[in-house]
């Protein structure tokens, strides 16, 4: 790493100098923009729309950024790129709340694939999100492999959480709204951690310069804060990734259970899912309707009689319409 390699990344990251200007009007033009397609593809249930959101977004600027200044002691940058980022936090919030109110539909994750896939993030986005931060940090350091840039921009989720956050809340699902917001501070944390490792191995803090005004930053403690940020997050994570590995269970038992139980009525289970009052088995069979004590009587000797579980019947009827006489 050499100077003026430095000297690239802070014009590429930070808003500052004589392209304060244009960064800063850039940032705002765009970060809007994105917002406003990452909403609209969410409410649309349109996954090729919130990739296309994806690539447009800046965000993804000051929050490396902020890892550049912490790696180069630069209080100054550090506080704008914090700035530039909980601003554009608050705006693309704001965007989805907004259109919420113009939707009839609640945007919830039980309606939509795209809020469902982002409200309950696991340890494995966290690892994800490192390996994804580690490629933004590197590509930005490297200026033969930028290219790289646009796939980091998509693998790694930043404005559309913050879209779920706005529109779950104005649909009434605080705890949606949560779920989307530990995803998006996942990724960010995990960027901030990712860059700090990669631009310490570059060996940047070397072209730290003290300035004028003595506003320096104490890069041991800054970045203690931003790995222990990492830390906390990861609990969470890991509760979740436990419920959900707990549920999976669960309704694979319930699933070999009640599929020998159908073999015997000549029911089919069709699905077996997990409800907020508890599993649900769904059987699809011939009237008359079965006896299903048979079937209590197997979930609670498989070790399952703890669980709220409800069984829907969905008699069936095979009715020839055309045909030789």
């Amino acid at each position: 790493m050499d100077a003026a390699n430095v000297a690239r990344m802070r014009d590429q990251l930070f808003f500052d100098g004589d392209h304060r200007g244009r960064q800063t009007s850039r940032y705002w033009i765009l970060l809007p923009l994105s917002g406003v397609i990452a909403a609209a593809g969410i409410v649309a249930d349109s996954t090729a729309t919130v990739i296309g959101a994806m690539i447009v977004a800046p965000l993804m600027v000051p929050i490396i950024g902020t890892a550049l200044a912490v790696v180069l002691a630069d209080r100054r940058n550090l506080i704008r790129s914090l700035a530039m980022s909980v601003a554009g936090v608050g705006v693309v919030i704001a965007i989805g709340w907004l259109l919420g109110l113009t939707i009839d539909t609640p945007i919830v994750a039980a309606t939509n694939d795209q809020v469902a896939g982002r409200v309950q993030p696991r340890l494995i986005d966290l690892l994800a999100a490192l390996a994804t931060g580690a490629v933004g940090a590197v590509a930005v350091a490297r200026k033969d492999i930028s290219d790289t840039l646009p796939g980091v921009a998509i693998a790694i989720s930043l404005v559309p959480p913050l879209a779920i956050i706005g529109l779950t809340l104005e649909s009434g699902k605080p705890d949606e709204a949560m779920g989307a917001l530990l995803l998006f501070t996942t990724n960010v944390s995990a960027i901030l951690v990712m860059g700090l490792l990669v631009l310490t191995l570059y060996r940047v803090q070397r072209f730290a310069t003290t300035p004028t005004d003595g506003e320096t930053v104490h890069r041991k403690r800054a970045a203690l804060t931003i790995v222990a940020g990492l830390l906390v997050i990861s609990v969470p994570l890991a509760a979740t990734s436990a419920q959900i590995a707990s549920t999976r269970n669960t309704e694979s038992d319930v699933r070999r259970v009640a599929e020998a139980w159908g073999k015997q009525t000549g029911w089919t289970i069709a699905e077996v899912v997990t409800e907020p009052s508890g599993v649900q088995v769904r059987a699809v069979g011939p009237m008359p309707e079965p006896n299903t004590d048979e079937l209590r009587r197997a979930l609670i000797a498989a070790g399952l009689g703890a669980e709220e579980i409800s069984i829907l019947l969905v008699p069936s009827q095979s009715v020839t319409l055309t045909g030789s006489k």
